[in-house]
């Protein structure tokens, strides 16, 4: 069915142009924008369908509408361990130490149930797509429960096979008990590819391989994972440069800094892209701009566990794509996308001043820049032919009082929201601020208990 929003305050496009329509509008058919523009321009035969009945029309006065958010970054199952004692006050190192052994009691229902509200909060907080890194799968846990999840809650989804195959044994920093035989790993990264991978335009689902981190995967995953991934046309992600010590670790055991690693292996390109990336020194930084290759940044995540200040006006000046993530609910402890793009905003002008990073400009990388970093140019903005993915603000809460003189940046400036509404792929997912897709008490309730049952297993082993 025809999609008609009209009467938007402001229609923030992220076009080619840059445009913010005052009274705006769009058409959406099916999975694609079909007209942008002002509301007084609708063409007759929209408004006609409008006044009839036979589209569906969303009234979008007083509200700023926009496109959707794109997280590049996740590790949606961490939504089970939020705020654990034992890893508050660590970095990463110690923090992964402190929390391997618990989430080695993770299950398929575990992995299912905290997807389903990862992506609950990523959407009311007016996320329309998501990578989630998923590396470890004990007790029979696989990729296809976050699938299954994701398929049920209309979210658009760049599904990432994470792995872990180096042990302690080995020289790596995960438990022996927490990883996988690097053949079993190629299997079903290849399994996962040959049955769920959409590279059509609107893809609501894509895979990625994701071998984990430097320290948990041998060289040879890293070669063999690229290598399929290529046969395939899918992407590659992994983490990398993310605080001092994975710095000393990458020139103790391989001789080299994060990026000439990523290199070596030919971890660079527009295919690739890396998370945190908040130790990249200039030469990574002029790498990853001659080569396209993209970065997640993380700032909540990065300031939780004193990581540093990823240099992203230094990247995105040398043309680096950047895009945002929220990370794992165990290292920032929230999935707000909007408020992430605050603290993106907030954390260049600690580091930088100012005139680091203005409201607009965290917008684009939240939508834009994003789209970019999953190599998609359907997604991320608003015009004929992108897909149908927006979401709208209600301006008239007590947060923006008083910032109507500029909506679009007091949505970065002002206290995050939630979205009033959300549209994926031209399905409504979210209306007057309630999720459609999904009973979300009831998926909290379970998400509690097992979280619970989560911690008890691990007390009791």
């Amino acid at each position: 069915m025809t999609l008609i929003a009209l009467n938007a305050d402001v229609l923030v496009t992220m076009d080619a142009q840059r445009r913010e329509i005052r009274d705006g509008a769009l058409v959406a058919d099916g999975p694609a924008v079909q007209w942008v523009g002002a509301t007084a321009e609708l063409p007759p035969q929209y408004r006609r369908m409008a006044d009839e009945g036979t589209a569906q029309v969303l009234d979008m006065r007083g509200r700023v509408v926009m496109p959707g958010l794109v997280n590049t970054h996740h590790h949606m199952y961490q939504s089970l361990t939020r705020a654990v004692p034992a890893a508050q006050d660590a970095e990463l190192f110690s923090w992964l130490t402190n929390l391997y052994m618990l989430w080695s009691h993770l299950t398929p229902e575990m992995v299912h149930v905290s997807t389903q509200t990862a992506m609950a909060e990523l959407m009311l907080s007016g996320c329309t797509t998501t990578s989630d890194h998923l590396y470890l799968y004990p007790n029979g846990a696989r990729l296809d429960d976050s699938i299954a999840a994701a398929q049920q809650m209309g979210m658009r989804f760049h599904a990432a096979r994470g792995s872990m195959s180096l042990g302690r044994s080995k020289g790596g920093l995960p438990p022996d008990a927490v990883v996988e035989e690097e053949e079993a790993i190629l299997r079903d990264s290849l399994r996962l590819i040959q049955q769920y991978h959409d590279s059509a335009r609107h893809s609501m689902l894509r895979v990625v391989l994701a071998p984990c981190s430097p320290f948990s995967v041998t060289r040879e995953l890293m070669r063999e994972s690229a290598v399929l991934a290529r046969a395939h046309g899918v992407s590659l992600h992994t983490h990398l440069a993310e605080n001092d010590n994975d710095l000393a670790f990458s020139r103790e055991k391989f001789g080299l800094t994060p990026a000439q690693y990523a290199e070596s292996l030919g971890w660079v390109g527009p295919d690739v892209w890396h998370a945190h990336c908040v130790k990249l020194d200039a030469e990574g930084i002029a790498l990853f701009a001659r080569t396209g290759t993209g970065v997640a940044h993380c700032p909540c995540s990065n300031m939780r566990l004193a990581s540093g200040i990823a240099p992203v006006r230094t990247m995105r000046d040398a043309g680096v794509p950047v895009g945002l993530g929220v990370d794992g609910s165990a290292s920032n402890d929230g999935a707000h996308m909007l408020g992430e793009a605050r603290q993106a905003l907030l954390l260049q002008r600690v580091g930088h001043g100012p005139a680091a990073m203005g409201a607009r400009e965290a917008l684009e990388i939240a939508t834009l820049g994003g789209a970019r970093v999953l190599g998609r140019d359907d997604i991320g903005a608003l015009a004929p032919g992108m897909s149908a993915d927006f979401v709208a603000f209600d301006m008239s809460g007590v947060g923006y009082a008083g910032a109507g003189h500029d909506p679009v940046a007091a949505l970065v400036f002002c206290t995050p929201t939630d979205v009033s509404t959300s549209v994926i792929n031209g399905r409504v997912v979210v209306r007057d601020g309630h999720l459609l897709t999904a009973d979300l008490p009831r998926v909290l309730t379970r998400h509690r208990e097992l979280a619970r049952t989560l911690f008890e297993r691990a007390a009791g082993q």
